[in-house]
């Protein structure tokens, strides 16, 4: 009988996280929600947080009834259905439009990824706005968000930690939404397993793992997508060692892309 220690990956979802609002400190509301829930963050644990309120406590959120749309964007507008006001905020978002049909604009955004309306939300935005005139943009810098929290958290704990920031993402020719990396520090992006051995002895030749992707998945499942409040989660036995990110790792180069 094999003694080897299963691996593990534990997953918490911290449900007291208070309303976050321009400003909240984000390392302190989450290191006091971890401990009342009696988990304290430990060496080596990845605290995996929503894009939405990173974006709350950053300003980013946005009243469309100050936006003054261009002339491209009323032509847009009309194609898809949106206010001229939301789609000239896609526009400002954005580096190139790939896609526009009724409901929806697949952009490149200014981060690098390609995502629907540029990632911009109009859920769980602002109390009390029947009218939507509300939405909410992704951080400027979501990596110079995620190692400010790192840097935090590691001070106030003295633990070696990595920070994931995340939103929903639909995927090319899937059905459905799931959680995707959009910024993170201390973790890697990519895990290169080229050159490894499979159980038989065959050696890799492609494989390398989308890791953090893997994990922010993991991770929405307990965050949801509606009225769970379950803004962070902390994650306990990752399985690869922790190094420095840069988003660019996931994204792969327009000179490599089959469907450009």
């Amino acid at each position: 009988m094999s003694t080897d220690k299963p691996k593990t990956l534990k997953l918490v979802g911290l449900r007291h996280i208070p309303r976050i609002k321009e400003g909240s400190n984000l390392s302190l509301l989450i290191l006091k929600s971890a401990r009342r829930q009696l988990f304290p963050i430990k060496n080596n644990d990845i605290v995996v947080i929503t894009q939405k309120i990173i974006s709350k406590s950053e300003r980013r959120l946005v009243d469309l009834r100050s936006i003054h749309p261009s002339s491209e964007a009323i032509k847009i507008s009309q194609l898809v259905e949106k206010t001229p006001q939301l789609v000239q905020l896609i526009l400002d978002e954005s580096k190139e439009v790939l896609r526009v049909r009724k409901g929806v604009i697949i952009v490149k955004h200014r981060l690098g990824f390609v995502c629907a309306n540029a990632g911009i939300d109009h859920s769980n935005t602002v109390e009390h706005d029947p009218d939507s005139n509300y939405v909410l943009l992704l951080p400027k810098d979501p990596d110079k968000s995620a190692r400010q929290i790192q840097v935090e958290i590691e001070k106030a704990t003295g633990k070696q930690v990595g920070v994931l920031i995340i939103d929903s993402h639909g995927r090319a020719w899937r059905n459905g939404t799931v959680g995707t990396t959009i910024g993170a520090a201390g973790l890697p992006g990519l895990v290169d397993l080229r050159g490894k051995q499979d159980l038989f002895g065959y050696t890799l030749k492609a494989t390398q793992v989308a890791a953090a992707d893997e994990l922010a998945a993991a991770a929405s499942l307990l965050m949801g997508q509606a009225d769970e409040a379950i803004p962070c989660v902390i994650a306990r036995g990752f399985p690869y060692p922790l190094r420095e990110f840069h988003l660019n790792e996931l994204i792969r180069p327009d000179e490599e892309d089959l469907f450009n």
